[in-house]
């Protein structure tokens, strides 16, 4: 599934990537506007003639969530290790591998589609990262939800680059601001349903200028996604459209000695199974 932009018009469609084309659903242009939250709990509406993807602009699958989007931190075993030894992380003492999910939001306002760039302002931040994850839509909500039960909430999944300021995740105790700079949070390029993707082996790599940086399997989550959910919703109702990134393998930029930190110029790509491919720029606010 595809949102994107036509002329003023925001659609939502069914993408034939071997076509190279995407068909629009019959969904008014107000549904249409929260991109594939307007497929959730209903039917999949008809679709109209294809358009070429190379003729519309890729939006966010979900362009503005209507709340933070959930996030999940030290979640891949290597990556646990890794950060733990960076220096940056407040939970260390506690072990490098957490008993519990590790759980911080960013703000919906970082939301960037593929190809808009990530920008970044060496006037607030020297040691910007990259982390490629798996994030979950929430299909039917609930409080209180059983890992038993927890997939039957997802409606499907797309990719999230979880961008970082490492130097202000370190400064403050809480995470939001190093995690909530502007377009620090870009999705896409698709959404797939839930069928479509095998949590239990998932490939999920990472490039940055063409070099591999990043490549995992969704079958190493120290957390898995049932249990990520059954986490949140003991105290918080989960509401449909609601996003949650899984966590990042190792191989981030704090991991190396020393750091390698997003330049401008730099090409962040991740990849994802049947998900597709999400690729950002990386620019720098001119001042």
């Amino acid at each position: 599934m595809a949102t994107f932009t036509i002329g003023d018009e925001r659609r939502v469609g069914l993408v034939d990537a071997d076509a190279g084309s995407v068909a629009p659903f019959d969904l008014s242009a107000d549904a249409a506007r929260a991109g594939v939250v307007a497929l959730i709990g209903r039917a999949v509406p008809a679709t109209l003639s294809p358009l070429p993807l190379d003729r519309v602009r890729l939006d966010a699958p979900v362009p503005r969530p209507a709340r933070n989007i959930f996030c999940v931190g030290k979640n891949y075993h290597d990556h646990a290790h890794e950060f733990s030894r960076s220096g940056f992380d407040s939970s260390a003492a506690a072990g490098a591998v957490p008993k519990h999910p590790i759980i911080f939001s960013k703000v919906p306002e970082t939301v960037i589609a593929h190809g808009e760039p990530i920008r970044i302002d060496p006037s607030v931040s020297a040691a910007v990262d990259y982390e490629a994850e798996l994030a979950v839509i929430i299909g039917r909500g609930g409080r209180g939800i059983r890992a038993a039960d927890a997939l039957d909430h997802v409606w499907g999944y797309t990719i999230v680059n979880d961008v970082t300021a490492r130097d202000l995740q370190g400064r403050y105790s809480q995470w939001l601001i190093g995690k909530s700079q502007d377009t620090f949070c870009p999705m896409g390029p698709f959404a797939v349903t839930r069928d479509a993707l095998d949590l239990g082996d998932t490939v999920i790599r990472c490039l940055v200028n063409g070099e591999l940086r990043q490549e995992s399997n969704t079958r190493h989550l120290i957390f898995d996604v049932p249990t990520i959910i059954a986490t949140l919703s003991a105290g918080i109702t989960l509401q449909p459209g609601d996003v949650i990134a899984t966590g990042t393998p190792a191989g981030v930029g704090i991991g190396f000695d020393p750091p390698r930190y997003l330049r401008a110029g730099d090409v962040v790509r991740i990849e994802i199974g049947p998900i597709g491919v999400l690729e950002n720029r990386v620019e720098e606010i001119a001042r």
